[in-house]
């Protein structure tokens, strides 16, 4: 058995999760009208209810209403073949009159165990800083919160808290202004996750919800609680293809910045038929076109966003037919959107100015981007409509959705009095319930999230989306990308990197530095999902090298999907390093290993040593040149040593068989 899966005492560590018991002792904690609250109190009169949902789900939601008319409803979903559980709550007031005011609710428990540590991030921060990770003793209160509003922006949003003999993946689901803290106790660690700020009356009909709470158990070190995190994300949380079967590995292009325009902005209905059909003639087999931000009207200016609607002056059929080249290529067609900002002037400020919310400065001064209010029910249902025909009509597969600003000083200068956080719960909810809708109307459609990068990928995001842009740093900064991948690979196993180089002579990375495509950028950007910077218009050699090196990304991306994963080196931005990794598919007895020599990296030789399994041999074979090795188990357990020219990777696959096997 693989030891990465769940085994019964994982399954019963479990129980040390917050786990249902009784309404008295629901993990809730909220202030009403001043007075403390605690579980659901017995004037709620709960109800239970458990539902099978699926052979690996069951649902039990607590359900009461108070004298006031405050209803209390808490869902707890235990999953039966991995050892998570998950906590949300919901208060509506179906009263006729506002509620009484509600203060902070929260998911908050108590978790057992000697010595505890908190291994966190902070996320993607918008700069090379960004994708870092402490450890910390939890011997005085820890608290932890994103900037800004967007889920992951200054703070990452899965973290994991280890005592001596077992170890708790926590992830938070709220794509705004989360808080989760952590304090010592006499036995353990108590902590709580909630809504950074909220203190408000609900109107009559109105529902908050607090963040999810998912909490993963394990035994072992920290390479299994990745690995049983990684099998139980696979399985419960990454969407899947229209035909049911998990996301495939997606090979992108595109034309950015043609005809010398900002981003997309020079894009025409003819360069992009022209640019679909030479890929194909020159024997790329890509997996989807994309269309990132400035195919609507926008004068070369792509922030200027609402009007949602091909610029005719260079698509006058709009965008159906290269939705239509492409499904005759099999490909799918992803388009940008951003529809939380708008500019003033544009289709949608105009004609409904009332859903704008602006930020106005000490100064007076008001910011230029304004933002959609989807906590107005009116706006929601409105975008939700004109996103789905666009979806419709021009034939988009993938919808991305970027949000390039901070959300919360606008929430903030616009909550109502006794009102403080209304506007981003609301606004939170509604930004859910729009790609639901999406996805309900359009079967099989595929949402990629980007907030400036990966600013907003908390669990609730990802159960409807993948970030094929987890970062806008670093995208030709191949050590930077190495300590990126760490976070990505352990945690949100889909994403997506470029096929770029951006190191210098000497060796260093610079900013501007946009060297030619070689094979050492597709040996830096072997990720589930890649963008080759293939230009259309390149020489056959660059071609050629495509066509040598896409067939062993899509080998490598597709056991990235099934295998477990082993950092066999630090990832630490660092190019004197080298930089190593395994991935290991035990069920089908193969995997591969990849190496590489950073640009300043001294050490000609470096030996790693991989993850082995017992009484095996092993074939591996250098996925470019074909050299073979065979190794024993015991030989491998010695380490397999290379020598590399600076700036060069490898990649080996491998396949092992019993020994006894003749």
């Amino acid at each position: 058995m693989n030891k990465n899966c769940p085994t019964a005492r994982d399954m019963a560590l479990a129980g040390k999760l917050l786990c249902f018991t009784d309404a008295a002792t629901l993990p809730l904690a909220f202030t009403y009208d001043g007075n403390k609250v605690f579980g659901l109190p017995e004037e709620f009169k709960a109800v239970v209810h458990k539902e099978r949902i699926s052979s690996e789900l069951v649902r039990t939601t607590v359900s009461g209403i108070d004298k006031n008319g405050l209803e209390i409803r808490g869902e707890y979903t235990r999953y039966l073949d991995y050892p998570v559980c998950e906590w949300c709550f919901t208060f509506t007031n179906r009263s006729r009159k506002n509620s009484l005011p509600i203060t902070k609710p929260m998911i908050y428990g108590k978790l057992t165990g000697e010595h505890p540590t908190l291994r966190h991030g902070n996320g993607d921060d918008c700069t090379k800083n960004g994708y870092s990770w402490n450890t910390d003793a939890v011997n005085e209160k820890i608290t932890l919160s994103p900037q800004g509003g967007r889920s992951c922006f200054g703070a990452f949003p899965y973290m994991t808290l280890d005592f001596d003999t077992y170890g708790v993946n926590l992830a938070i689901g709220w794509p705004g202004q989360w808080e989760c803290v952590f304090a010592p106790d006499d036995d353990g660690v108590v902590f709580r996750v909630c809504q950074q700020e909220f203190d408000a009356v609900l109107y009559p009909g109105e529902s908050i919800r607090t963040p999810r709470l998912t909490m993963l158990c394990f035994e072992g070190d920290e390479n299994r609680g990745c690995n049983i995190w990684r099998k139980w994300y696979l399985r419960h949380i990454l969407p899947r293809e229209k035909d049911g079967n998990p996301i495939r590995p997606k090979l992108f292009a595109h034309t950015f910045a043609i005809n010398d325009m900002p981003e997309f902005t020079g894009i025409t209905e003819e360069n992009q038929l022209r640019a679909i059909n030479e890929y194909a003639r020159r024997g790329i087999d890509l997996d989807a076109w994309w269309i990132d931000a400035g195919w609507y009207p926008c004068d070369g200016d792509w922030p200027t966003t609402g009007t949602w609607q091909a610029d005719v002056r260079r698509m006058p059929a709009g965008l159906a037919p290269i939705g239509k080249l492409c499904r005759e290529h099999g490909m799918e067609l992803l388009l940008w959107f951003e529809p939380e900002r708008c500019r003033k002037g544009t289709k949608l400020f105009n004609e409904h100015p009332e859903w704008m919310l602006h930020l106005t400065y000490p100064d007076g001064n008001t910011d230029m981007n304004y933002l959609v209010n989807y906590a107005n029910p009116d706006c929601l249902a409105y975008m939700t409509d004109l996103l789905d025909g666009i979806i419709k009509n021009y034939g988009v597969n993938i919808y991305r959705q970027d949000f390039n600003f901070a959300p919360l000083p606008y929430w903030k200068q616009h909550d109502e009095p006794n009102r403080k956080g209304m506007l981003e719960n609301l606004h939170t909810q509604g930004m859910l319930q729009l790609w639901d809708s999406l996805l309900e109307r359009n079967p099989g459609l595929l949402i990629d999230s980007c907030a400036s990068g990966g600013t907003r990928n908390d669990l609730d995001v990802m159960r409807r989306s993948v970030p094929l842009q987890y970062t806008d740093v670093g995208l030709r900064n191949h050590v930077l990308k190495q300590k990126q991948y760490r976070q990505m690979f352990e945690w949100i196993p889909y994403f997506r990197s470029h096929v770029m180089n951006g190191d210098n002579a000497e060796g260093g990375y610079e900013p501007e530095s946009n060297k030619p495509i070689d094979e050492f950028a597709y040996q830096a950007a072997m990720t589930p999902a890649v963008t080759t910077m293939l230009e259309y218009n390149d020489s056959e050699e660059k071609f050629e090298l495509t066509r040598k090196m896409i067939p062993i990304w899509r080998k490598a991306a597709q056991i990235e999907l099934s295998g477990d994963y082993y950092p066999l080196t630090e990832c630490n931005n660092d190019p004197t390093a080298w930089y190593a990794c395994q991935f290991d598919d035990e069920n089908l007895s193969e995997g591969f290993v990849q190496i590489i020599r950073n640009t300043q990296a001294e050490d000609v030789r470096f030996t790693v040593n991989p993850v082995v399994h017992p009484n095996r041999k092993y074939r591996f074979v250098n996925a470019v040149s074909g050299e073979t090795i065979l190794l024993t188990s015991t030989q491998l357990e010695k380490g397999l040593n290379f020598h590399l020219q600076k700036r060069s990777g490898e990649i080996w696959f491998y396949k092992h068989r019993a020994i006894s096997e003749e």
